[in-house]
């Protein structure tokens, strides 16, 4: 249908569209999509060498402004370029923190501007992301790592909308990677007496107790300083978490030969030595048993003497689990600790965080109230205890297969049972006479 024209010698209204042909050859139209930061009409301007095209380039337009979705008008952003700008200033701690934040920039600098970094922000489709999932799976990467770009991908563009730099976030309306929990694999009570004997022929034995007994996370448990645990009353406060430490070459143009930084001589720490907790909820008290207190104690009699062999080569921290110089420990040093622990005590082979696992099983297997267990473990949703409830009815079935066993076993093998009570004044349990009812 043909466009009716305006009578000649009339003028559009303000702020209306227009399209005309120009003595260029092409047809023009111009739609006002709001204001500038200035304060003058944000009036956009499309072209084409096809009317029909051109209308239709204003139709949608105008229902990008009708809708709050005209993009802001300025830089025209590559996805490297927004990807980049968002992790050096959007991202950056304090305004998250520092695990989070290397995560993002793994995701970005490894994966997603190496596979999408040279799209059009705006021109950025759901196909683009999926197939960089596709690619990252066939090249060995796992579901988890698929996932957590996909994540971070989510998260940048999701502020790009907000800011009107994209009227849509393709990463919503693309196919997540399909990401499986990992199975919670909790120890035996058995083996975790086996992990604790064999604890404590080590040095900073107290160090898996308190991983085995309380579920600190790893960095939890590496931050704990003296301050923050009271042996007389029993208590424990997680204020922070250690952090994994990352360095630079101190020497000139890396002179010294080294090819990694933390091996340099000269080396410089690029962050702190602790962070904050994983979540708000990681914050949190503790109550300690009798036992692990006096396991406590003797750790920091024995770190008192350590610190008297060092002399002056001890670095006072405050740190609980230290190196023999006084050092806070290395997460990497201490995960390689927990397994030649497993291989000494001879049991399966897990995850450091497994020893959590098996914390949060024990709690809920005593019906400690799911809140209090939250609290305990630093769960920040409920979500967290239904990954175990799996485990605990199993668990609670097997005891229930064991009294049934006991209770309902053949008439003959119940033959030997005592006929008299513990102390032998009276019928034993299994031959009382039936009570009225």
């Amino acid at each position: 249908m043909a466009r009716r024209k305006r009578p000649e010698g009339t003028r559009a209204p303000n702020g209306a569209s227009t399209i005309y042909f120009g003595k260029d050859g092409y047809w023009h139209g111009r739609v006002t999509v709001g204001v500038k930061d200035n304060g003058l009409p944000d009036r956009r301007h499309v072209m084409s060498k096809d009317e029909a095209t051109v209308v239709e380039k204003v139709r949608k337009l105008e229902r990008e402004r009708d809708e709050g979705k005209v993009r802001k008008p300025g830089q025209r952003w590559t996805v490297e370029q927004w990807l980049n700008h968002w992790l050096e200033s959007i991202v950056a701690p304090p305004s998250i923190t520092e695990n989070a934040h290397d995560a993002y920039r793994n995701a970005v600098r490894v994966h997603l501007i190496p596979g999408v970094g040279a799209h059009r922000l705006d021109k950025l489709a759901p196909e683009h992301l999926e197939r960089l999932y596709r690619k990252m799976t066939k090249a060995g990467s796992s579901p988890g790592n698929a996932h957590q770009v996909h994540r971070t991908i989510r998260a940048a563009l999701n502020e790009a909308m907000r800011r009107k730099h994209i009227t849509e976030n393709p990463a919503v309306l693309a196919r997540a990677p399909k990401l499986d929990e990992p199975e919670v694999e909790p120890y035996s009570v058995d083996a975790v007496k086996r992990i604790l004997e064999a604890a404590m022929q080590k040095r900073n034995g107290g160090r898996w107790a308190i991983a085995l007994a309380l579920g600190l996370r790893q960095g939890e448990a590496l931050g704990l300083q003296w301050p923050d645990i009271d042996l007389d009353a029993g208590t424990l406060i997680v204020r922070r978490s250690r952090l994994r430490p990352k360095w630079q070459h101190g020497c000139s143009l890396a002179s010294c030969g080294k090819r990694h930084a933390g091996h340099c001589p000269s080396r410089k720490p690029l962050r702190l030595d602790t962070g904050a907790t994983k979540s708000k909820a990681g914050r949190r008290g503790i109550g300690l048993p009798d036992e692990l207190v006096t396991l406590l104690k003797q750790h920091r009699a024995e770190q008192d003497r350590e610190r008297l062999t060092a002399g002056q080569l001890w670095q006072e921290s405050s740190y609980v689990f230290t190196s023999p110089t006084g050092r806070p420990l290395n997460p990497r040093t201490d995960h390689a600790e927990w397994k030649r622990l497993l291989k000494h005590a001879k049991v399966p082979d897990r995850r450091l965080h497994d020893a959590r696992h098996t914390a949060a099983t024990v709690l809920l297997l005593l019906k400690i109230p799911e809140r209090t267990v939250m609290g305990v473990m630093g769960w920040s949703n409920t979500a967290m205890a239904a990954r175990y409830q799996h485990i605990i009815a199993a668990i609670r079935r097997d005891v229930a297969q064991s009294v049934g066993g006991l209770l309902w076993r053949p008439a003959e093998t119940v033959a030997d049972a005592p006929t008299h009570g513990p102390e032998g004044d009276g019928p034993g349990l299994l031959n009382r006479p039936a009570q009225a009812i």
